[in-house]
């Protein structure tokens, strides 16, 4: 990927990297959107304005500099990047903008440490990432049928509570043409414009399966919680769209896609709003092999923020090896639920060797079931997780 006179400056970078990267990314954020606050359309603000993007962001350059020279650790990260960037719009003419100030900032950060030799050994790593990722968006684009940033009108045919806090909405295109195909698991982004011209996306993973008529989004309102700012998109669904409404949503994208199509135990593990992608990817199940042995186990905080928890139970009618475990912190007295956190040692037995297991919440949850399920001896190879927002890369660090 870059040349053997760089790669000593970029192994010399990891260290330099883990103590200054936050700070890094920070001022290219800053400096960026400073001179280009047009792509304030295509960055997600609620996470600039919470710190988690420019944490990802030093968690990304991190593990990039950690594992340049192991592509089979980068592999699955780079390709959830092209998904995300797809999503959204990214253009080739984007990526000259993002070096300029990305290198600048480390400029800036480490002072006399950023000598020439270490400032070009960066920038050709990361020309060579750019190229690499303008490469595999373009075909992504071509292969989904899009103009990058496309978007279609979608007519809002249905509005459905799910819980406190997360609202079901499912739309169909307005041209009466046929909905695009998708894989349980995957998201679409919605754009909408808020109150002062300001335009934003945000990406809500598909929570049914396909059907060829329609698609589904269940988006959870993001309240503040200490220094994070409510989610504005979030709010602004749940205030404002009824039936009848038109909303703009892209093709679907996503790399996270739960093996629905084969035969072997398949085990579904979520928490919070998490659960859309494993819904959708069950109900999957369900159509295609109601036979399959399937665990679907689920944590929210008590059962009133439990969302599509009837549809989960209702497949048990027509699933005979579907095991289905709750989870609630405050069980609230029921029977049904386990009070306490998603534990893997309460959950039924399944052949280690033979299953896959999907993850997707909360960054704290995946963290501790992640490691549950190695300490349990499940192999990492078998283990998939879904991140909603900002990733950490923390198993790569």
């Amino acid at each position: 990927m870059i040349s053997e006179a760089s790669r000593p400056y970029i192994d010399a970078s990891v260290p330099v990297l883990r103590q200054h990267g936050l700070t890094i990314t920070k001022l290219f954020y800053t400096n960026m959107l400073g001179a280009h606050p047009e792509l304030t359309r295509i960055f997600n603000m609620g996470n600039q304005a919470s710190g988690a993007q420019q944490q990802s962001l030093a968690s990304a350059v991190f593990a990039y500099a950690a594992n340049i020279g192991n592509p089979g650790a980068l592999g699955p990260v780079v390709e959830r990047i092209v998904h995300k960037h797809v999503s959204v719009g990214i253009r080739a003419e984007h990526y000259p903008i993002v070096g300029k100030h990305l290198l600048e900032s480390i400029a800036a950060t480490l002072g006399d440490a950023a000598t020439p030799p270490l400032l070009d050994a960066w920038k050709e790593a990361y020309n060579s990432l750019a190229k690499l990722l303008i490469a595999a968006e373009a075909k992504m684009y071509n292969t989904a049928g899009v103009e990058p940033g496309e978007t279609r009108p979608m007519r809002v045919t249905e509005v459905k509570t799910e819980s406190v806090n997360v609202l079901s909405i499912r739309f169909v295109p307005e041209d009466g043409k046929p909905v695009p195909a998708f894989k349980p698991g995957q998201y679409v982004s919605v754009a909408v414009d808020l109150p002062g011209g300001r335009h934003q996306l945000r990406q809500y993973s598909l929570s049914d399966a396909p059907n060829g008529d329609s698609l589904r989004i269940s988006v959870k309102r993001e309240d503040s919680v200490d220094d994070a700012p409510a989610g504005e998109v979030s709010n602004w669904l749940h205030a404002n769209v009824k039936v009848g409404a038109t909303l703009q949503v892209s093709h679907p994208f996503g790399e996270f896609t739960p093996e629905t199509e084969g035969d072997k135990p398949l085990v579904l593990l979520s928490a919070g709003v998490g659960v859309t992608p494993m819904v959708a990817s069950l109900k999957r199940v369900a159509q295609v092999n109601p036979q399959r042995r399937v665990i679907f186990a689920h944590a929210a905080r008590d059962a009133g923020h439990h969302a599509l928890r009837a549809e989960v139970d209702g497949l048990k009618a027509t699933m005979p090896n579907l095991s289905v475990v709750a989870f609630h912190e405050d069980a609230q007295g029921a029977a049904d639920v386990i009070e306490g956190r998603m534990d893997v040692a309460k959950l039924p037995a399944w052949p280690r060797e033979e299953a896959e297991v999907y993850l997707c919440g909360p960054h704290k949850f995946m963290q501790a079931q992640w490691l549950g399920l190695l300490n349990a001896g499940v192999p990492a190879g078998r283990l998939h997780r879904e991140v909603f927002g900002p990733e950490l890369l923390d198993h790569l660090l």
